[in-house]
């Protein structure tokens, strides 16, 4: 269904830790924040969940390999962080969603699903 986020979806796929060039590109273009550097590469805990999460959904197209292949594909062709400067969108200020909202579409010609987060710390 267009618009709706798909998660969760069953069976959960199994998750094998990257080795090689793509942990290279994983770690160079999908950085795992919240946890220390040589666990992140060691355990792989954000990929791993995001795969677990998501990846179950569209497992019978894309194996591992492919589903994160094409979001660091489209995270090339959607260079958001650009597209928010072209609209004067800057990290430290405040806007509304309907800015953000605005100025992802022009990339993505379509409503992107962002949710806020209070940060913590």
């Amino acid at each position: 269904k267009k618009g709706t986020l798909l998660q969760d979806c069953q069976p959960t796929p199994q998750y094998t830790d990257f080795k090689d060039k793509m942990l290279n590109d994983m770690d160079k273009h999908w950085i795992q924040l919240k946890v220390e550097k040589s666990i992140a590469l060691a355990k792989q805990p954000s990929w791993k969940y995001q795969y677990r999460k998501h990846g179950a959904c569209c497992q019978k197209v894309y194996d591992q390999n492919a589903y994160f292949s094409l979001a660091l594909h489209l995270k090339d062709r959607f260079d958001l962080l650009r597209t928010l400067q072209i609209h004067r969108i800057s990290p430290g200020s405040n806007y509304t969603f309907k800015e953000i909202m605005d100025a992802i579409k022009t990339v993505t010609q379509n409503v992107p699903d962002i949710k806020c987060a209070k940060a913590t710390g």
